[in-house]
């Protein structure tokens, strides 16, 4: 059988880096986001690895573009939930819209791809479902209230499919990265930084591997990733 990851929510940073280290292990490897032209690009550079675009703020097409990866690759033995969007507004500068939103891909997008997912993931004898958290699911600040109320969600939902889906040996993790990802727009913005100040995607992805590698009688359920020097 074919080893097949799925990764929702592909960009620069840490899901390309995802994409990438899963291909090196020999996984063929689905691509999900809304930018096709992107995907496409990646599709080219990296091999076996295959471009779905999705809209991950409808779960109508979720559950389409993922029946349509196990009739071309197989079933998926992991799922990378790398998806998450953010409004970083207080309560009253937020509208209901901005909550909606960020429900919507942190929470609906998880519970839609689990739906679908879940009868390929139990073809297997174990599987992985790994979600993309941050430290706002732990903390609500005065300013991130739509973004940390989604993620605290999103963390429960984790929690509640680890405890339901663990004795079938599929293993449910959420990875809390706290601090601010390696990125071009993130190193122009902050330009003063030193370079150990930023989390490496590939440094990430090379902790998720690990994850989706350990055995039944010791996994991990939260893990927490961030830079020395982060406060916390």
């Amino acid at each position: 059988m074919n080893k097949v990851c799925i990764v929702m929510g592909v960009g620069p940073g840490n899901g390309e880096a995802f994409v990438r280290r899963f291909s090196d292990e020999g996984y063929q490897v689905a691509m999900l986001a809304r930018s096709k032209d992107y995907l496409l690009q990646l599709e080219q550079s990296i091999s076996n690895t295959y471009a779905f675009p999705c809209d991950l703020m409808e779960s109508e097409q979720i559950g389409t573009v993922l029946a349509a990866i196990r009739d071309r690759l197989g079933p998926a033995a992991v799922l990378l939930y790398n998806a998450g969007g953010g409004v970083f507004k207080n309560v009253e500068e937020a509208s209901l819209e901005d909550f909606e939103a960020n429900w919507r891909i942190n929470v609906q997008g998880l519970v839609a791809a689990t739906k679908a997912v879940l009868p390929q993931l139990r073809e297997h004898d174990t599987a992985s479902i790994i979600v993309t958290s941050a430290s706002a699911a732990t903390r609500g600040r005065a300013n991130t209230a739509p973004f940390a109320s989604a993620k605290a969600a999103q963390r429960s939902l984790a929690q509640s499919m680890a405890r339901q889906l663990g004795p079938e040996k599929i293993h449910v993790a959420n990875v809390v990265i706290d601090g601010v990802v390696d990125l071009p727009r993130s190193r122009k913005a902050l330009a003063d930084k030193p370079d150990d100040f930023f989390v490496k995607p590939a440094a990430v992805a090379d902790a998720v591997w690990n994850l989706c590698q350990q055995h039944p009688s010791a996994w991990t359920f939260e893990l927490d990733i961030r830079p020395f020097g982060e406060s916390w």
